[in-house]
């Protein structure tokens, strides 16, 4: 396969498996610690009304979902890639940093979780993902 091909593959796989992941462990937050009551996430409308009723616990998974999506987009992109593992690891981190920020615009959430969240789950959390990949390659 054309190693550019190959490059293209990797970010769009690693989009997609982050993207997967985030989604997972989002759905799967509900379980483990209930929304309040009466909160309609199933549009965007309804999350922006509900994310003013959360408390911190509620930040959790949300934090949890978009660092683990970056790692293993990440990760995905740089083992996949044949030469710029480095450099795709952080375009995905790069993609999910922008969605973080176009969240932290559309949706009213605590200043700390915006910080904590745009400066740990994206780019450190990719970096992370390529270091991994780079020592299981090794």
């Amino acid at each position: 396969m054309h190693p550019i091909l190959r490059n293209v593959l990797a970010v769009i796989a690693g989009l997609i498996a982050g993207s997967l992941l985030n989604g997972l462990i989002i759905n799967f937050s509900r379980f483990v610690i209930p929304l309040p009551e009466g909160s309609d996430t199933s549009t965007t409308e309804g999350l922006q009304a509900a994310i003013l009723t959360y408390e911190p616990k509620h930040f959790l998974f949300p934090f949890i979902a978009h660092a683990f999506g970056s790692f293993v987009g990440a990760f995905v992109a740089a083992k996949i890639s044949p030469n710029y593992g480095f450099k795709l690891a952080m375009v995905v981190g790069l993609f999910y940093l922008v969605a973080g920020i176009y969240m932290v615009i559309i949706l009213p959430s605590p200043l700390w979780f915006d910080i904590l969240d745009l400066a740990i789950a994206y780019l450190p959390m990719a970096y992370l993902g390529w270091l991994l990949a780079k020592k299981k390659t090794a």
